[in-house]
This record gives C-alpha cells, sequence and structure tokens, in this order.
C-alpha cells in the first residue's frame, strides 16, 4: 500500500470518526436514537470502497474478464449506498429539539464521507479497468454508473428496496424496475429524480477529478522546473 492511499485512509476514518461523534453528540443532546440510522447507513456506504479496494489489489491482470465482470457488478450492486446518504436531508423536515444548524452538519458530514468513499471507489474501478479499455470508454462507462446509482438511489428511497432484495425478493424487485424502463412515461417522478441526481453526482464526480487532474499536471510541471 503506497504512501497517497494511506493519507486517503486515515483521512476517511478521520471522517467516519467525526460522523459518529457527531450522532453519539446528538443522542446525548436529544434523548433520541432516531439519527443513529446515519451509522449504518455510511457503513453500507463504504462497503463499494472496500470491495473496490480487495479487486484493485488483485489486478486486472490476475483475474479473468469474466470474474472481474462479476466482481464489478457485486460493487455496483452497492454502489448506490454512497449517494444514497444524500437522501437523508429529507430528514431535516421533521421537527426536533437539537438546533437545526446542526442536524444540517450532522447529515451532510454524513452525506459527504458517503458520496466521497463511493467517487473513490469509482476512481478505483477506473484504474482497474484502464488496462483494458480507452479513457473515452471508461469516462462513459463512469458517466452511465453515475447514472445507474440514481436510479438505484431511487428505489431506495422512494420504493425501500434495498441491495439485500436483489437475492431475498428478486421476482418484486424486476416487476418494479421493468415496469419503469418499459413505460418510463408512466412513472414521470422515477425518471425526474434519476436524471436530476444523476447529472448532480455527475458535476460533482467530475469536477473533483478535473481538480485531481489539474492538481496532478500541476506537480508535473513543478517536477520539470525543478
Amino acid at each position: 500500500m503506497n504512501q497517497s492511499i494511506k493519507t486517503i485512509n486515515r483521512l476517511l476514518i478521520l471522517m467516519i470518526l467525526f460522523c459518529f461523534i457527531l450522532s453519539i453528540a446528538r443522542v446525548y443532546r436529544s434523548n433520541s436514537f432516531f439519527f443513529l440510522f446515519l451509522n449504518w447507513n455510511l457503513f453500507l456506504a463504504s462497503i463499494p470502497y472496500l470491495l473496490s479496494s480487495s479487486i484493485a489489489d488483485m489486478g486486472s491482470s490476475n483475474i479473468q474478464k469474466l470474474k472481474l465482470g462479476a466482481l464489478i457488478l457485486v460493487w455496483l450492486a452497492f454502489f448506490p449506498n454512497a449517494p444514497y446518504i444524500l437522501t437523508d436531508l429529507y430528514h431535516l423536515r421533521i421537527k426536533t429539539e437539537v438546533p437545526k444548524w446542526f442536524d444540517i452538519i450532522l447529515i451532510v458530514s454524513f452525506a459527504w464521507t458517503g458520496l466521497l468513499l463511493g467517487f473513490l471507489s469509482l476512481m478505483k474501478i477506473e484504474q482497474l479497468l484502464s488496462t483494458l479499455f480507452s479513457q473515452k470508454q471508461i469516462a462513459i462507462f463512469s458517466t452511465t454508473i453515475l447514472f445507474v446509482a440514481s436510479f438505484g438511489v431511487y428505489l431506495g428511497r422512494f420504493l425501500r428496496w434495498n441491495t439485500w432484495d436483489i437475492l431475498n425478493n428478486p421476482s418484486l424487485l424486476f416487476v418494479d424496475v421493468s415496469n419503469r424502463i418499459l413505460s418510463p412515461i408512466s412513472y414521470p417522478t422515477t425518471w425526474g429524480v434519476t436524471l436530476l441526481f444523476g447529472v448532480l453526482l455527475n458535476i460533482i464526480y467530475w469536477s473533483i477529478k478535473l481538480l485531481k487532474n489539474q492538481k496532478a499536471n500541476q506537480s508535473r510541471e513543478e517536477y520539470f522546473i525543478i
């Protein structure tokens, strides 16, 4: 494990710890355990990052393409859990004794940590696929994945499906998904949420990538100057 990955992992641990401390502080202040569910959501959001890290450690050259595809599908099944926490801002409508500003900081902290876990996991998958596909193909893949994740977020927030239902209740899940794909006009909310949330995720993700690449280019320029 190189130094940059260790640094990222330390940062993620600190962010997760900060979120947990905020949630415990809220319990202490309000005597309510309601927002503790955010810790479970953040755990689910961490699974894609852990999966992508494990797959990346194997290396694409050491995995058969069929097996690699299967592993990426498993990763994709959990990936929507990362951006899903953004929709927990919905709970700000609930009136509580805790100041609204604290709950905003609480949920945004969990949401940003979840997003970062998801985006970093997608970057790992991109790096893994870079030996097999062109940069343009990978860009199309990532953009598509973020829209697919948005659809998954819709399924979780509005229809209350979760990743485990792929195994627990696949037939009803298939019916809900196929109905919305085959008759998109009948489900305007589905595609409104999917498209707009997908655009938002793409804007955030590609903004981060742009800043990351800009920093990398600047470092190269400084290296050559020196």
